[in-house]
This record gives C-alpha cells, structure tokens and sequence, in this order.
C-alpha cells in the first residue's frame, strides 16, 4: 500500500497527522491553563500594600541586595545604574499574579530564535521581546568561536535572554515599586553586616582576581586610593560591578584599566589582620 510521503523528511501522511494533533493537543492545553491562570488571578487579585511590604522585606536580605543592582560606564564618566535579573524575578514573584520566562522559538542555521515574556494576568499587561542569538563566542584571543557543544550554547542563550527578561518585567511591574526595591537595597548593601569591612574587602578583591584576572592594583587604580582606606561604598561599587560583569551587561575592560606589568600580590595590609 503506497502512503503520500514528504521528501524532505521521510515521514507518511500518517505521521504529520499524529504529529499535527499532538501540537494541536499542546496548544490547547496551554491555552487552558492561560485562561486558568487569569481566571485565578480575578478571583484573588493581589494586596498592593502586602506585596510591597513582601518587596521590601526580601530586599532587606544582604543575600538580595549584593547581587540586585548593576552598574556600567556609558561614556566618559557617566554611571547607569539599574535592577539585575535577579531583583527583578524576586519583583515579580512577590507583586504575583505573574507569568514569566524564556522560550526558545527556533534552532537552526547556528542561531536560535528566541522570546522572553512577562505578563501580569490580572490587569493583562504583557510585554515580550523576540530576537536572536548566533551560537558563536567573542574571545579577545582567538576572535569569534563557533559553539558546538550543548551546554555553551545554552549558556550563550541563556546570558542574552535573561536582559530581556528582566527589560520585560520591569517594563510591567510599576516604576515606583522598582524606585522602593532599589533604595532598599542600597540602605541594606550600606548598612548591616557581621564580617568586619577589612575582611569583606579582602574577600572582594580576590574574588575580582580569581573571577577575572582583575588584580588589587587595577581596582586600587579605579577608585584612586589603596584596599587600606577602601569603605562601605567602596565595596558596594565594587559589588554592583561585580552584578554588571556576571550579568553581561559589561566587560572588565569598561571598569579596570591593564597596568603594564601585572601585579597578582594580594593585600598585604590585611595580611597581619588574619595572623
């Protein structure tokens, strides 16, 4: 018995037909649980006030407010400063009602087409961002590296993905709700903490030469005076680069400056401390 056959992929009549139901069975099921989720959402609409003061408790956690802002230089000695991706799910999963994430929309031809989403179901604000991302790698030694393995293309996606989704769920969460968590944040990263500042600076600093080769001195170079006199808003700038630079929203080269010759000597002003 001859069945009809696609010549590009082999597959009978009778396979594309249980292969379009399966899709069809797919999308009605997830528009069910669209029509779930916003059913529920106008049935218990959110607490303003309680999802504000659950914003403002979590920003409150040092945990929270370390990795919650980024900072970048945009020109000659102009600072942005912002929300990361992770103050910005913590944003959404407390002001609730939410429906967020990334997709991956299509994979082939070394690029992937993506979508990242973020949708407020009670008051159906939705905001998504679809764009792509080839699989290759910037090296500054060997240039552009064509990813081949699974594991770095999703990472590669991955990276630019999360800034759209965090442009996306600021882009609905209300702006005054994002001004609140950000201050928090600032007033936590200035003020409490149980580790001694020397002892938390000397942890920063190795962790800019283990992460990224950046050494005291280029750090010292940056803000113009030695680790010694460094102080609490020296290491929470430090700590907003370090966001920026895990984020991808930045490189070493925007914030340090290479010295000629390379110094990895640790801070020999708190070695005493630790003896």
């Amino acid at each position: 018995m001859n069945q009809l056959q696609n010549t590009n992929t082999g597959l009978s009549f009778d396979a594309f037909q249980q292969q379009g139901g399966a899709a069809n069975q797919v999308a009605s099921r997830e528009a069910e649980e669209v029509k779930m989720a916003i059913f529920l959402a106008k049935q218990f609409p959110r607490n303003v006030i309680e999802a504000e003061h659950k914003i403002k408790e979590s920003c409150k956690r040092l945990s929270l407010a370390s990795t919650a802002i980024y900072s970048y230089q945009r020109g000659k000695g102009n600072k942005v400063e912002g929300p990361s991706i992770r103050l910005a799910e913590v944003l959404a999963q407390n002001w609730g009602n939410m429906q967020y994430g990334i997709k991956e929309l299509e994979n082939n031809n070394g690029e992937s087409t993506m979508m990242a989403y973020c949708w407020d179901m009670e008051n159906n604000v939705k905001q998504e961002k679809i764009f792509t991302v080839k699989h290759v790698r910037d090296t500054s030694k060997y240039g552009k590296q064509k990813l081949e393995q699974e594991r770095d293309i999703y990472e590669a996606t991955a990276s630019s993905a999360s800034r759209r989704l965090r442009a996306c769920i600021l882009g609905v969460i209300p702006g005054d709700v994002v001004e609140m968590a950000v201050e928090q944040c600032n007033q936590t990263m200035r003020g409490q903490s149980d580790v001694p500042l020397k002892d938390r600076i000397k942890g920063a600093v190795e962790h800019f030469g283990k992460q990224y080769g950046v050494t005291q001195e280029m750090i010292e170079n940056k803000f113009g005076y030695n680790a010694e006199a460094f102080t609490e808003y020296t290491l929470a700038e430090l700590t907003k680069i370090n966001t920026s630079l895990k984020d991808g929203m930045s490189v070493v080269d925007d914030w340090f400056e290479k010295p000629k010759v390379q110094n990895n000597v640790l801070m020999e002003g708190f070695k005493n401390d630790t003896n």
